[in-house]
């Protein structure tokens, strides 16, 4: 009976580590760190530009929807300048709302905050987050937010924004958040399609090592980012490294629950 007993939790070790990725993980926005390409943004004679966006937006900043095109989540943007250091903003795709933030521009113009609200596209139930932003090098013309700007904390973020789930078996990954977004891909550089999601329609997995996976999302036939994914060896953190299209990079991590 003990032998028994001993080769059927060994199995169920084997299991665990064949399997790190299943569970279900909550970010620890304490943690996350944030580099690479700043934002470069200006509001200036009545125009909006965003030099950075992918591709990049040049649009009228009246309060007024204005059609974008190429942005992966929206095709009108409304930039209303309520002050030299308040702007406010607001997305939408195909006549429903995207997104919502309200920037508000320190007095001495070194930070910034934005607050957002996002409208999942699967979920009646918005996500809502603020970001704390700092200052790169010296401000543009016009409204106190022109410049360049890096993303230096996140917080405040809703539940639902926090916690998705994976399904590991073999090689293949199952995906689902709370906002109704999800996926069911192989580990094998394919494409598959992406569900619930304004801007991914599909995406690519590729198994790096045992504990290693890389995502590549896509939309409309273009990266916007790339994901690695890494297991710790007792398998209750992943720590993962996005890089996005417009060159910035995000240092997550995810506590197992």
């Amino acid at each position: 009976m003990k032998m028994l007993c001993t080769c059927v939790a060994f199995g169920a070790l084997r299991l665990m580590a064949a399997d790190p990725f299943s569970g279900t993980w909550k970010i620890d926005l304490s943690k996350a760190k944030f580099s690479g390409k700043p934002t470069k943004v200006e509001i200036a004679n009545g125009t909006y530009k965003c030099f950075t966006c992918d591709p990049p937006i040049t649009a009228k900043a009246d309060g007024t929807d204005q059609r974008v095109s190429g942005q992966a989540g929206f095709d009108t943007l409304n930039t209303r300048v309520v002050d030299d250091h308040h702007v406010e903003q607001a997305a939408k795709k195909a006549g429903k709302a995207a997104f919502e933030s309200k920037i508000t521009v320190a007095p001495d113009g070194m930070t910034a905050t934005m607050e957002f609200t996002a409208h999942p596209v699967a979920s009646d139930k918005p996500v809502t987050g603020t970001d704390t932003l700092k200052r790169v090098g010296k401000s543009g013309p016009g409204n106190a937010f022109s410049g360049s700007w890096v993303t230096e904390k996140a917080q405040n973020f809703s539940e639902n924004g926090l916690v998705f789930t994976l399904q590991q078996s073999g090689d293949r990954l199952k995906m689902s958040d709370q906002t109704g977004a999800s996926f069911d891909a192989r580990l094998d550089g394919k494409e598959y399609p992406y569900h619930g999601s304004s801007q991914n329609d599909h995406v690519v997995l590729k198994r790096i090592d045992a504990r290693t996976i890389e995502e590549t999302d896509k939309g409309g036939g273009k990266v916007l980012s790339t994901a690695r994914m890494t297991v710790s060896p007792d398998d209750r953190t992943m720590t993962m490294v996005v890089h996005d299209s417009t060159g910035g990079i995000a240092t997550l991590v995810w506590n197992k629950q």
